[in-house]
């Protein structure tokens, strides 16, 4: 959103009029001047209905079940924006501040006199729920006067001003709040119809749009989509995303008001003031629609009467000892026997059918590798054989050392001269040493391209937020991907650099750098087909993300999260940095697995779709990105079999599997056709 939202916005609005949506039946009617509009708990909806404007005593909240209403909280003066924390609503009341509690009874929150600026006309409400912040908009006296934002600290009611026409010159009626990130909060003009972005570290604040006359609410979807509404010409806009003109949803509102979304996070709740309703609006944005229908497949064990080698349910201590695998591979030799790591160190292989027994051991380096459970983002945590392997028996190892203090090491392996069925644990070479500051963000994918060069990823060093700044940092080796050439040696490093690395000609730059600006990697994989090398990234406060990586590319951390400004230090859309294809919020999932694009044969529902899920809500998705168009179409969900998910794998054919902590040692799981 750095040009106004956008530069052609009226033009770009008047073109779309034509094929704006017709207006929806609505949920429910009667309503007098409805104006905002929350989700409670389970999905209960709640409407702020102002009653008589000034007449006070006759506002109310309202709860909206089954198409029927019900007054909820009685008694308020002229109720607009609303909220839900933590089983509480809190609305704007004039002047005040209001907190309704679970049974419906509302007390003064933060009284007139509390603020630092006696407050006129209290309009819009908004929610940062990591710091437990509420922002409220003044819109002064409706002419251009005395208007102003507050933040206010839940948790004592202490009010702070974060913006007024002092610090933003021209600003003229504020409504509509939206956080944008846990760092910005965007602010819609209703007098002027300007957009603004409010730093909440310095109070600065940047005009990022105009031509949104009457802006009220302004709502984000959960997948980085912004929707914007006009109470004085009834219309809504969808953004798709950051930087992207808005297009025009519905015209037919009489006064769109302040908007949410609904439980199932596909539609707009819209009041319109006026017409005394409350519309559910569908959320899809002409040329930027996406499938989203459920996919039917199922999922099953994988190799259920396999055992492991020298693996036991509890330890010699008489503690559980779940298994850990932590990815899947081959050889890539043509045999399709399948390779699986353990977290703690240890390589097994077998062949792939059903019937498989007994796993292999290749490479026991449990004596060298660091793993505990607290700690549980360290370990063995990639492996990758050489394009050659056939011949030339190498193979790479990302691991923690557990002779050193934070340190993560990239090593060779080659396969034994004296038993062609194991490794040669004293034939370890090491390439590259990580040395971090902190115990997670490790990252640790290893694989190669179809150039034949070895790609690393390396997280930003861990903690949170990346407080040494190195996902910017040229200079070091963390928050990459890296690129090395393993079969030559330059400039006595273990391993060459290839020639048109992207950074070599940039000043202070480490020559293995091949993308910068990641927190956390967890994982990438390029699609066997296309080549493209796909990646998910772990989130920090709000969002995980899906990027396609590219030489030289910027993805943005931490001077971005996802699609939004991230700390202090926040920017907005930029040239030279690369935003993600896809993000989804926190309330969906809060730590992505990202997987692979599935080109196996025995699922060809899945063809071509980038395969994923989210380690701590425990779903999953198959995405397809349409290359020509530059954007995701589809991003169907797969009905989820309740575990959380280490990692994806693919077999030498292209079968896509998924592993997971198992007590029983039955941690590795396959998609199957859903049973009818």
């Amino acid at each position: 959103m750095k040009r106004p939202l956008l530069s052609a916005f009226v033009l770009s609005s008047l073109a779309a009029a034509s094929v704006a949506a017709d207006l929806p039946k609505p949920l429910v009617t009667g309503m007098k001047n409805p104006e905002s509009v929350c989700l409670g708990k389970d999905g209960a909806i709640f409407v702020t209905e102002i009653g008589e404007f000034g007449k006070d005593g006759d506002g109310q909240v309202t709860l909206v079940v089954g198409g029927e209403t019900k007054a909820f909280a009685k008694g308020l003066n002229d109720p607009k924006g609303i909220i839900f924390f933590k089983d509480s609503l809190y609305l704007t009341d004039k002047t005040r501040v209001v907190k309704v509690d679970a049974a419906g009874n509302a007390t003064t929150f933060v009284a007139a006199e509390k603020f630092p600026v006696a407050p006129q006309f209290l309009n819009d409400i908004a929610l940062e729920p990591e710091s437990g912040a509420l922002f409220v908009s003044d819109s002064g006296d409706l002419k251009g006067t005395g208007g102003a934002v507050h933040r206010i600290d839940i948790k004592t009611g202490a009010v702070e001003l974060i913006a007024d026409a002092k610090s933003i010159p021209g600003l003229n009626t504020p409504n509509g709040l939206e956080l944008d990130g846990a760092s910005n909060l965007l602010m819609a003009d209703f007098g002027s119809g300007v957009f603004y972005r409010i730093n909440l570290t310095d109070k600065s604040a940047k005009k990022i749009g105009d031509g949104f006359d009457g802006g009220d609410g302004v709502t984000w979807d959960k997948f980085g989509r912004l929707f914007v509404t006009s109470w004085k010409t009834g219309k809504v806009w969808g953004i798709p995303r950051p930087g992207q003109k808005p297009v025009l949803i519905c015209d037919k509102f009489e006064q769109a008001a302040d908007t949410c979304l609904d439980a199932s996070g596909r539609n707009l709740l819209v009041p319109d003031m006026k017409a005394g309703t409350l519309t559910a609006l569908p959320t899809t944005i002409a040329g930027w629609e996406v499938d989203t229908a459920p996919l039917a497949i199922g999922s099953e064990v994988a190799f259920p009467n396999l055992k492991w080698t020298g693996w036991q349910e509890v330890s010699d201590a008489g503690k559980p000892n779940p298994l850990r695998p932590i990815l899947l591979t081959h050889f890539g030799d043509g045999s399709n026997r399948v390779v699986v790591p353990t977290q703690q160190g240890v390589i097994h292989y077998f062949d792939n059918h059903d019937a498989a027994q007994q796993t292999k051991v290749l490479l026991d380096i449990t004596d060298r590798v660091r793993y505990v459970d607290k700690m549980n983002e360290e370990g063995l945590l990639g492996l990758a054989f050489h394009p050659k392997f056939k011949t030339n028996g190498e193979f790479f190892v990302f691991y923690t050392d557990s002779k050193s203090e934070g340190v993560n090491v990239v090593s060779r392996f080659r396969m034994s001269k004296t038993d062609p069925t194991k490794a040669d644990p004293a034939s370890e070479e090491k390439l590259i040493r990580f040395e971090k500051p902190f115990w997670n963000h490790d990252g640790g994918t290893l694989a190669f391209g179809p150039d034949g060069y070895l790609y690393i990823t390396h997280g930003d060093g861990g903690k949170g937020g990346d407080p040494y700044e190195n996902g910017q940092n040229v200079g070091t080796l963390l928050g990459k991907v890296l690129r090395i050439d393993v079969d030559h040696k330059d400039n006595g490093k273990a391993y060459g650099i290839p020639k048109n690395n992207p950074y070599l000609k940039t000043p202070g730059a480490l020559p293995e750098l091949w993308a910068i600006g990641l927190r956390n990697v967890w994982r990438m994989a390029f699609d066997r087909k296309t080549g493209q090398l796909w990646a998910g990234e772990v989130g920090q406060n709000l969002y995980e993300e899906i990027n396609l990586f590219k030489a030289g590319g910027n993805y943005g951390w931490s001077v971005r999260e996802s699609l939004h400004p991230f700390g202090a230090k926040g920017v907005d859309v930029q040239p030279g940095l690369t935003d993600p294809i896809w993000e989804y919020h926190h309330d969906i999932g809060k730590s992505i697995t990202g997987g692979s694009v599935y080109r196996g044969i025995k699922l060809p529902e899945l063809a071509g779709g980038y395969i994923y899920a989210d380690y701590i809500s425990m779903k999953f998705w198959a995405m397809w990105y349409d290359e020509a168009q530059g954007r995701v179409v589809a991003n169907r969900e797969i009905p989820s079999p309740g575990v959380q998910v280490l990692s994806f794998g693919e077999d030498e054919k292209g079968e896509v599997y998924f592993m997971s902590v198992a007590p029983n040692g039955q941690g590795i799981r396959r998609f199957v056709k859903a049973a009818k």
